[in-house]
């Protein structure tokens, strides 16, 4: 829509963007756009024996994570759980759910775009993983695991510290005379 100034001159005042729409055009963004059960399997191989008998099963756990961007700002993540108990080396159940989620992260540098991906998506996703396991088990007559909530955040700060580490040490041999042993990482470049 066009106006006519004092000048005598026509405005554009449709294309014209205020200061304040202009800085939240380019501030940071994210948000769940959509959550869903990518996969989920359940196995229970000694059936109904197991349930007859007396001995504690032995549980493995595992928690992964992968992702991959599907437009400029949209990216799935997906959390895979996998619940495994044992007695006597025969699997007493197995349990798999892959919780999946569409975020968008918009205007993120590279560090934060990390971060969101490697704590703040799987955070959300969490809970509802850990409820699609506890109701699998449920329905195979298995008690509900109770799942503890994980930190994301420390997983993703160890994961950092140890690439720092495996860094340094390729470096320091790398760097290193032959015959010569690895330092500690002590000193100016361990700080």
């Amino acid at each position: 829509m066009a106006k006519k100034d004092k000048n005598g001159g026509e405005t554009d005042f449709d294309s014209m963007v205020k200061p304040d729409e202009a800085a939240a055009q380019q501030q940071a963004q994210f948000a769940l756009r959509h959550i869903y059960l990518k996969d989920a399997s359940f196995e229970s191989p000694r059936s109904p024996g197991i349930f007859q008998g007396k001995q504690q099963p032995k549980l493995d756990f595992t928690v992964k994570t992968r992702n991959q961007k599907l437009e400029d700002d949209l990216y799935e993540m997906v959390l895979e759980l996998t619940a495994q108990a044992k007695t006597d080396e025969q699997s007493a159940f197995l349990v798999e759910v892959q919780q999946a989620g569409v975020f968008l992260c918009k205007n993120l540098n590279e560090q934060q775009l990390e971060q969101v991906l490697a704590i703040a998506c799987p955070t959300i996703l969490y809970p509802y993983a850990r409820e699609a396991v506890d109701n699998l088990l449920s329905k195979g007559g298995f008690p509900a695991l109770m799942l503890a909530p994980i930190n994301f955040e420390a997983i993703y700060a160890q994961r950092k510290q140890a690439a720092q580490k495996a860094q340094q040490e390729q470096g320091t041999s790398e760097g290193a005379p032959q015959g010569a042993e690895k330092g500690n990482g002590a000193g100016p470049a361990g700080v």
